[in-house]
């Protein structure tokens, strides 16, 4: 079959998926090991190899395209990836975004912490974003742990970032001028795509009866956390903006609320 036309069928088996075709792009690149924009412009060209039909069928089966391909692209980084671990989406960059507006203008945080930090998702773009900066990265899994620390050196991160297991904040370190966290947000009996629910991490998804639990014990934590002039970043459900925000105004924090590329509410951007 040419390149052409089994992408065309991959796509097809990837009802399920809001970007099939996509999909299907990302597979064949991987098989192929090359980059999908290769692929693209050489698409004429190129052979199937046997090792695509795999990956269609394990897509098929509802796997994530950054487990199948062991990678996902996030921010200004490319990440590696796997079963255990939350996936990195595009939604979270609304918080590095959030960062960025906030210190506009000046040299850009010093310190960094980045709480439930999975594959290092948040801290290792924002060390990214501002060379100067050194950061921490707080998980309870020690599987999200090895992946940050193999995505901290192969990024050339790994001298600016500290990676260490743990519930949250707990009685670290204080004085962060940068705070980002991802916590877990949805409600315990929400539905969920299967791509999530049955391979996704649970905890790193479900938090409580009404998705607010990791907010309770992280808004008086960050309180306590962050520096005189600083900023936390906190990612929020879209149906989240009021109730997660009265917790952390209890707290004494001014805050914004910032939408993703979809017009969603996603951000809390909160300051002392």
């Amino acid at each position: 079959m040419a390149a052409r036309d089994a992408l065309v069928a991959a796509a097809a088996r990837f009802g399920f998926s809001a970007t099939p075709r996509l999909d299907a792009e990302l597979l064949l690149a991987h098989a192929l090991d090359i980059s999908r924009e290769r692929l693209l412009l050489t698409l004429s060209d190129q052979a199937v190899p046997p090792a695509f039909a795999d990956l269609v069928e394990r897509r098929a089966r509802h796997e994530p395209i950054a487990y199948i391909t062991g990678t996902r692209a996030f921010w200004t980084i490319d990440l590696k990836v796997g079963p255990g671990v939350l996936v990195p989406r595009a939604d979270s960059e609304t918080l590095l975004e959030a960062a960025v507006a906030h210190f506009a203008g000046t040299s850009g945080p010093r310190t960094i912490l980045d709480l439930g930090t999975g594959p290092g998702t948040l801290l290792l773009a924002a060390l990214d974003q501002w060379p100067n900066a050194t950061g921490l990265g707080v998980d309870a899994s020690s599987q999200a742990l090895d992946y940050a620390r193999r995505n901290a050196a192969a990024l050339g991160l790994a001298d600016r970032a500290r990676l260490e297991m743990g519930n949250w904040l707990a009685d670290r370190d204080a004085g962060f001028d940068l705070i980002l966290c991802n916590p877990p947000y949805i409600a315990a009996d929400a539905a969920l795509p299967p791509e999530v629910s049955a391979y996704e991490p649970a905890e790193a998804l479900f938090a409580g009866a009404d998705g607010l639990d990791a907010y309770r014990v992280l808004a008086p934590q960050i309180a306590r956390a962050l520096a005189s002039g600083g900023v936390a970043c906190i990612e929020i459900g879209h149906d989240q903006g009021e109730s997660a925000a009265g917790l952390f105004r209890v707290e004494g924090f001014s805050l914004e609320l910032r939408r993703d590329l979809a017009g969603r509410d996603r951000c809390l951007v909160a300051t002392a």
